[in-house]
């Protein structure tokens, strides 16, 4: 398994995350989106040089992998890479970016 670290933040993303899914669709449909959320972090830990850089959301080193409608916001420098959130692309990253940058 290859290792990666979550921020606080993006902790209380996947627990955001979890809260609204089961209240919406139900625990299947929240085991199996945090499931590919998972899949996909294991994914960027295992191959850093994936995804993109959005310079239009943010000039921190951190790339973006989408997993469904939750891009997962990661720094690949580190070691292990560091995971610094977990957001619905629906959300106002820019501005949210603006006050608060993401950092693992």
């Amino acid at each position: 398994m290859t290792r990666y670290r979550l921020s606080p933040e993006a902790q209380g993303d996947l627990a955001d995350i979890k809260q609204y899914l089961n209240g919406e669709g139900g625990a299947r449909l929240a085991r199996y989106v945090l499931g590919e959320i998972r899949a996909g972090i294991q994914c960027v830990a295992a191959n850093p040089g994936a995804g993109h850089i959005r310079d239009d959301l943010t000039d921190e080193p951190v790339k973006f992998w989408p997993v469904f409608s939750y891009p997962i916001v990661y720094d690949p420098t580190l070691k292990p890479v560091g995971v610094a959130r977990i957001l619905h692309g629906s959300q106002d990253l820019e501005a949210m970016f603006k006050t608060r940058p993401p950092r693992a």
